[in-house]
């Protein structure tokens, strides 16, 4: 019985609460997990998890076993890496979570340069644009599109910005006539966006400093590249991160409203586990990240 793997594999157990999750993320069959789970209790004389057709729980030694566990992974990780970084070689599986917009228009984009410079990783890019428990989806990095961030046990880094400006088509503005102030948006159709929280009060900054601007959304939405495409049909006027309107607007498709207002600046989190937050695999591609967001 090779110890670390069986450790590691029971670690996974544990953080997943299923053997069949765990067997999905490592690669391999349930019952061989189930049969690995066994063997590994039978050889330290006791139960470590009690198990039922619904739930699974850790028993006392299970919890010590796992903690123990964990220091050691954690040690045989911080020793290989250092290794690894001294060769350049990141290997593994690394799994990103990361809101959809911003997976498919800064992520999938620069996926197969990283690919190409690491060929013995793996990488998962699993995008959802609901806050997602990293250790119960057994990820290794989230990447996360807010203003700021709850206190967690988790390790979370600033590695960008992000701009929310307005923005509309010229066929729309044609049409309905372009905004002079804030107060203006008043008489306009706008589109609202569901997961934000200023789906119906824009809080811009301008000249004159911060106001809050009540608008009374046509049509509200639950994708920030629906909103964009629905912009680009000239059904109204909008706010847009810039990692999604600035090609639009590059291509002359959306136009800035009301240029000197914005609403507050967003931050991009890089949040990683306290196990994952130092892995080669997790650096390698945070460094390829950066650099994309500093160019």
């Amino acid at each position: 019985m090779d110890k670390l793997s069986v450790m590691q594999a029971y670690c996974r157990i544990v953080e997943r609460g299923s053997i069949s999750r765990a067997a999905e993320d490592l690669g391999v069959s349930p019952a061989l997990l189930s049969r690995e789970l066994k063997l590994l209790e039978e050889s330290l004389g006791c139960t470590l998890l009690t198990r039922s057709t619904r739930r699974m729980a850790l028993t006392d030694p299970g919890r010590d076993y796992y903690q123990d566990a964990q220091e050691i992974l954690q040690a045989v990780t911080r020793a290989e890496d250092r290794l690894r970084t001294r060769s350049g070689v990141v290997r593994g599986h690394l799994r990103i979570n990361a809101p959809g917009s911003f997976g498919q228009m800064v992520l999938a984009p620069i996926l197969p340069a990283f690919l190409d410079r690491h060929p013995d990783l793996q990488v998962t890019l699993s995008l959802d644009d609901q806050v997602v428990d990293m250790i119960e989806g057994g990820f290794d990095l989230s990447i996360r599109v807010r203003a700021t961030l709850p206190d967690s046990g988790l390790r979370a880094r600033r590695i960008g910005e992000v701009h929310q400006r307005i923005y509309a088509a010229r066929s729309y503005l044609e049409r309905r006539g372009t905004p002079d102030t804030p107060d203006d948006l008043a008489g306009h159709d706008t589109i609202g966006f569901l997961l934000a929280d200023h789906t119906s009060t824009w809080h811009l900054h301008g000249p004159q400093g911060a106001r809050p601007v009540e608008t009374t959304p046509r049509l509200k939405v639950g994708s920030s590249l629906v909103l964009r495409d629905l912009l680009v049909a000239g059904m109204g006027i909008g706010t847009l991160p810039d990692f999604i309107a600035d090609p639009a607007e590059q291509q002359g498709a959306l136009v800035r409203v009301l240029p000197a207002h914005e609403l507050p600046m967003r931050h991009i989190y890089a949040v990683t586990n306290a196990q994952a937050g130092g892995e080669a695999k997790v650096a390698a591609f945070l460094d390829h990240l950066r650099a994309t967001l500093s160019g």
